[in-house]
């Protein structure tokens, strides 16, 4: 989208007359002066006083969440007109209270003409990677591949393994281990793994220490064990990983475990707390102190990109318990609360990775307000067009 790409960066204020021009030619510099001129051109400091070469040599991710396919619940009630054609996971309460939420292609994401749109519109704008969430079949039970090659939270996933502009925008999974996908048992966990190295194999898949990266939601005590952990390596290296995967790990439990490296999925208060607005601000300073790494399970800063999730709440939503929504994430927020993380990934270098990534929830969390696509009610993508300033440096 041409409104979406950011225009040149030029400095205003300054004009080369023809008498500065011919006076260079006379200047003349001591060399400890010299060497200081040279540090700072190629620092490339910035007039905010971020180093252009910290904030671009960053590797920007954004979860993927396809509740925008499938087919809605209500579509053929013949009462809920609104649901004819809707996805799975648009409500009521979205389409009477919420339509300044709907993406600028519509509630739908399910033809590659948008994906390759999205591909486009992420890669345009400083994002390097997408964590597609992805789902076990059947919930408790052994693996059922053709349940997973149907789930409609795989449409996207499989839009983009078809994209023509797939190399613009590297991947990862987000496996969505929580309850109606759980994935139990130690030989459950094998098959998984066989299953997912068609993706490890992919050129596009990102890589951490040159590991596949895969990423886990639920790890608590009943979730997955530090056996299943291990079984995931070695079924890997089986595969042909040789060096296994990076398994990163969300939440605190994943911190007390095996797992390569921790993160978070998002970092929220009151997600069941009752009705009450918050300022976006206090959700920075809750989800701050989290970002907590040591050099042998380096941490892998997530924020969010906003968190209000009324349009799932109640008996025209998906029936959750009302929260607290923080319904003031404006851009500018959002970019100092990223510029936070490419600090602290600068004043912690050994308890990161390497690669320097960061992990936004998230692309299209549409109900829960966590997103990143252009709406009716934000056609520039505002929120996307910071992550282009920082990872430019400006």
């Amino acid at each position: 989208m041409k409104e979406l790409l950011m225009k040149k960066h030029t400095v205003s204020g300054f004009k080369e007359t023809p008498a500065l021009k011919k006076s260079w030619g006379r200047i003349s510099f001591s060399p400890i002066t010299t060497l200081l001129i040279g540090f700072f051109i190629f620092t490339g400091c910035s007039r905010d006083g971020y180093a252009q070469g910290n904030s671009a040599n960053i590797k920007v991710g954004a979860y993927y969440f396809d509740g925008w396919a499938g087919k809605n619940k209500l579509a053929d009630d013949p009462n809920e007109p609104w649901a004819k054609n809707a996805p799975t996971h648009l409500t009521k309460r979205f389409v009477r209270e919420f339509s300044n939420r709907e993406p600028v292609w519509g509630w739908r994401d399910d033809t590659q003409e948008i994906m390759e749109r999205q591909i486009d519109l992420a890669a345009d704008n400083g994002l390097d990677f997408f964590l597609f969430c992805w789902y076990w079949k059947d919930n408790k039970g052994p693996i059922n591949i053709p349940a997973i090659q149907k789930d409609h939270h795989h449409t996207s996933l499989e839009l983009y393994q078809k994209a023509k502009n797939k190399n613009r925008l590297k991947y990862s999974l987000l496996i969505a281990n929580h309850a109606g996908f759980e994935i139990l048992g130690n030989a459950n966990w094998e098959s998984a793994v066989k299953y997912w190295v068609q993706y490890f194999r992919d050129p596009q898949y990102i890589k951490v220490d040159g590991k596949p990266l895969l990423v886990i939601f639920g790890t608590g005590d009943n979730a997955i064990t530090d056996e299943q952990i291990a079984i995931i390596q070695k079924t890997a290296k089986k595969e042909g990983f040789k060096d296994g995967v990076a398994l990163a790990g969300c939440g605190e439990a994943a911190k007390k475990k095996a797992f390569t490296h921790s993160t978070h999925y998002n970092l929220t208060s009151g997600y069941a707390d009752g009705h009450e607005e918050h300022k976006f601000q206090e959700l920075i300073d809750k989800a701050k102190p989290n970002w907590r790494g040591s050099e042998t399970q380096p941490y892998i800063p997530v924020l969010n990109a906003g968190w209000d999730k009324r349009p799932w709440e109640g008996p025209d939503g998906l029936n959750q318990k009302e929260g607290w929504y923080y319904p003031d994430s404006s851009p500018d927020l959002f970019k100092s609360f990223l510029k936070d993380a490419v600090q602290w990934m600068d004043n912690n270098p050994t308890r990161t990775t390497k690669e320097r990534l960061i992990l936004i929830y998230a692309w299209n969390e549409l109900g829960e307000g966590g997103y990143l696509v252009p709406t009716k009610g934000d056609p520039d993508a505002a929120k996307l067009k910071k992550i282009k300033e920082v990872v430019d440096g400006k």
